[in-house]
């Protein structure tokens, strides 16, 4: 439909015309078709590059819904591109994988019908808002005007009659608003954008959209609709906090750098490995950090915390200066506060939001990472670390790659291997170009200690929410952002069994991302953990029911390879190490959604990989009866010990 089809003129406009005043001109259009109209028009803007805001919605319709977003998503035609999903939790997933990617410059929009529809995005939502990573969430409401009460899939509370299920979607969104007039749209949608735009305050943004007031018409002043730039700003540092870093950085003997997401978010990378060069100061990296240097780059020491490299976590317990960069310093990074052991250790934390900049009573630099990078480093100047502490840390980043090849070497005609292998068979393969993508189990800890990344987006490992059924949608949504790269979602049997659907999107779109599946009988990860804190594996491993009652018989008869491809996926069985290599070069060469399946060690038995440098709290039965639990308990009084509060 055109857009001056629906131009026209209210009666005040046309009386004030009369009047010699200005003309007002607006559009008759539904709340739905509006708010769809005004998305299509909104662009970020950093560093001189412009792109669409937000760049598509996925849909699942019903109630709610289908006649309000639905409709204006067909009158929209090319204007707004429509993404179909399966699940709701997966649209969301999706949506991150797609904003993570373009560096959260660009975004997506998710809406779903009312009731189960919109419970269904709390758990997407928590991990956008949690990574700090922009999403629009577009859940429909049940009616405003209330003709009848209740509706179907409406809670009822006797107490309150303005609450619906939606708000469960308040505590994990970073701006929340019920649309109940369509004028209400208006400041509600800039507001939105605001901070979905805004580095330091985006996150999961719901707009709840009760389904009467969706297909209400409203005459709109057409400035609404008009195209509006949100830049992006790079927050210089304040002076005196820079002044105070640049002299942290000359005094300290040992310092680390701890590279976090917002290296990554704000596009640092050059920055920070120029910083390195100049300094010759080590960089660790968290989770979302890792990739911030190349794994051949000489300062960079690998990933640091629980899961992370004996290189990093030994430079970390005698620091006497940590530089934290974009970092949240979650209990993995900091080994639940026993990591950083050296009494007089100092942190200076490089964030855009004060709220982390202040964390670990730190030194501020409250500003954009690529900006505080290039000022610190000019402030610094010619200052470098010692030759002994550089020589100390190549030496053992170089004993530490002895560790990573002795986990990935194995015999070609190897049945079941380790996931430490299967990995290091992917990495033999994979050139800068990859995209690998994991969030829960055990595969993101062997990947922080073991993956060598090659650039700066290659590592794409959530763990801020660490939700298992991230993977297959985030994949979607970072194929969707990096159209011709290979893209690699890593799951275990537990999580494939937790959100396979996507894969049907993924057959849809006609995406070639590649998926490896990990069959290891259970929850690999949470199976040794259960071990360490004297649980015994209880409940961890997929087994028969036994017939004392626990689950230790004959592992089950699944088979997620045919499942794969019952849902339209090109399946490679892979049986031995040789196996592997030719399968995964045929899916990484495949134009069509490929899986490649793979029966690896057993939950019980699993091996290879370098055990955790640092510890994870974990809290232990306090009284226990069986011996596991008791040793256990006091191997966890022993680490409490060591805890300490950074003042």
């Amino acid at each position: 439909m055109s857009r001056d089809i629906n131009t026209t003129r209210t009666a005040a406009a046309t009386a004030a015309a009369g009047t010699g005043a200005s003309n007002e001109r607006t559009r008759r259009l539904t709340v739905a078709q509006a708010l769809i109209t005004f998305l299509s028009r909104q662009y970020t803007e950093r560093d001189g590059r412009r792109q669409r805001l937000i760049n598509a919605t996925w849909g699942i319709f019903g109630h709610g819904n289908v006649a309000g977003i639905g409709q204006a998503l067909v009158e929209s035609g090319e204007e707004m591109r429509y993404l179909q999903g399966r699940n709701e939790q997966a649209m969301v997933h999706a949506a991150v994988g797609y904003a993570r990617q373009s560096n959260r410059l660009s975004a997506h929009a998710v809406t779903t019908s009312i009731g189960p529809g919109a419970t269904n995005l709390v758990t997407g939502a928590a991990l956008a808002t949690i990574n700090r990573l922009p999403v629009l969430l577009l859940p429909g409401d049940t009616f405003a005007t209330r003709p009848a009460d209740p509706v179907l899939q409406q809670l009822e509370l006797p107490t309150a009659g303005d609450v619906s299920v939606n708000d469960t979607l308040r505590p994990v969104s970073k701006y929340f608003d019920r649309i109940t007039r369509p004028e209400a749209l208006i400041p509600a949608a800039l507001a939105a954008m605001r901070v979905l735009s805004d580095p330091a305050e985006t996150g999961a943004v719901t707009l709840a959209l009760p389904q009467d007031v969706q297909a209400e018409a409203y005459e709109w002043p057409e400035e609404f609709f008009a195209e509006r730039v949100w830049r992006v700003r790079r927050q210089a540092p304040d002076p005196s906090e820079l002044a105070e870093a640049v002299r942290l950085v000359r005094e300290a003997g040992r310092p680390l750098l701890v590279a976090g997401g917002g290296v990554h978010h704000s596009a640092a990378e050059e920055a920070l490995a120029a910083f390195a060069d100049a300094t010759g100061i080590p960089v660790a990296s968290t989770q979302a950090g890792k990739g911030s240097l190349r794994h051949d780059h000489p300062c960079d020491v690998g990933g640091v915390g629980h899961t992370g490299t004996a290189t990093a976590d030994e430079l970390a317990r005698t620091a006497d200066l940590v530089i934290g960069v974009g970092t949240r310093w979650s209990d993995f990074s900091t080994a639940s506060a026993t990591l950083f052991t050296n009494p007089a250790v100092r942190f200076l934390n490089i964030n855009i939001t004060g709220f982390d900049a202040h964390k670990l009573a730190a030194q501020p630099l409250v500003a954009d990472a690529r900006t505080a990078l290039e000022a610190l480093a000019t402030g610094v100047g010619d200052h470098r670390v010692a030759p002994a502490y550089a020589t100390e840390f190549s030496d053992d980043k170089e004993r530490w790659e002895d560790r990573v090849e002795a986990a990935f070497t194995t015999e070609e005609e190897l049945y079941h291997p380790t996931q430490a292998q299967v990995l290091g068979v992917l990495d033999a393969l994979v050139t800068d170009e990859d995209i690998v993508i994991n969030a829960a189990g055990s595969l993101p800890g062997e990947l922080h200690k073991l993956w060598r990344t090659r650039s700066r987006d290659q590592y794409h490992v959530e763990y801020g929410y660490s939700c298992m059924g991230y993977e297959i949608p985030a994949a979607i949504g970072v194929q969707l952002a990096a159209p011709g790269r290979p893209v690699w979602a890593l799951v275990g049997d537990g999580t494939y069994l937790m959100n396979p659907t996507e894969i049907v999107t993924a057959v849809q779109e006609r995406l070639p991302l590649k998926l490896v599946i990990l069959q290891n009988h259970g929850y690999a990860s949470i199976g040794g953990l259960s071990a360490s804190v004297g649980a015994e594996g209880f409940g961890t491993a997929y087994r028969f029911r036994a017939p004392d009652g626990t689950y230790t018989g004959a592992p089950l008869p699944v088979d997620l390879a045919a499942n794969a491809a019952s849902l339209g996926m090109r399946v490679i069985r892979a049986r031995t190490i040789r196996d592997l290599y030719e399968a995964f070069a045929e899916a990484r060469a495949a134009d069509a959604p490929t899986c490649v399946y793979v029966e690896t060690e057993t939950a019980d038995t699993m091996s290879g990989v370098p055990p955790a440098q640092a510890w994870w709290d974990v809290p232990v039965a306090e009284a226990a009866t069986r011996t596991p639990a008791v040793r256990a308990r006091e191997e966890y009084d022993r680490h409490v010990a060591a805890r300490r509060r950074h003042l």
